[in-house]
């Protein structure tokens, strides 16, 4: 990896520290934003990145490129909606919406995650961060009448939302 020099405060100083990791290191902190080795590799072979604008472009163009196989690898990585991976605070955080959500909004959940689960083989997948429960309910309610391709795309597009905000938190980092 090459190093690059810029004028002081230029570079946020968590961009910096990323662009200096040690290749696995730098691949172990990508990987825990997106569980996808294909878009965890295409970001790595692109630093160092000069701003986080660069590192988001990356993040997007290679979030396009995705195959169905990848985009299941990424979303494998996520846990079903109502349920955050214990110890995870990224997952809780992003759940947060579903934190004081009722006994019966749970249930609701629940019941609905399993049931786009039967249908699509894969997790319900929403950019959490931001949205209460019942957004996220109305949401699940809403995509689950969707055709598998269309689903697929939606999925794409709610991956590279929730990559950019975990990509923010590296980069921001002080």
């Amino acid at each position: 990896m090459t190093s690059t020099s810029t004028p002081p405060g230029a570079t946020p100083s968590g961009l910096a520290r990323f662009n200096l990791l040690e290749e696995h290191a730098a691949y172990v902190a990508l990987h825990e934003a997106c569980a996808s080795r294909a878009w965890v590799e295409r970001l790595l072979a692109a630093r160092p990145y000069l701003s986080a604008d660069a590192l988001y472009r990356a993040s997007d163009a290679a979030m396009a490129v995705l195959t169905a196989g990848d985009l299941a690898e990424a979303m494998a990585g996520h846990p079903p909606i109502g349920r955050p991976k214990p110890g995870d605070p990224a997952s809780a955080r992003e759940q947060r919406g579903m934190a004081d959500a009722s006994e019966e909004l749970r249930a609701e959940m629940l019941e609905l995650n399993l049931a786009y689960q039967d249908r699509f083989g894969h997790v319900f997948l929403i950019c959490a961060t931001g949205r209460t429960g019942e957004q996220m309910r109305d949401a699940v309610r809403e995509r689950i009448g969707n055709s598998p391709e269309r689903e697929r795309e939606i999925v794409r597009t709610e991956l590279g939302k929730i990559n950019r905000i975990r990509l923010a938190r590296i980069v921001e980092q002080d």
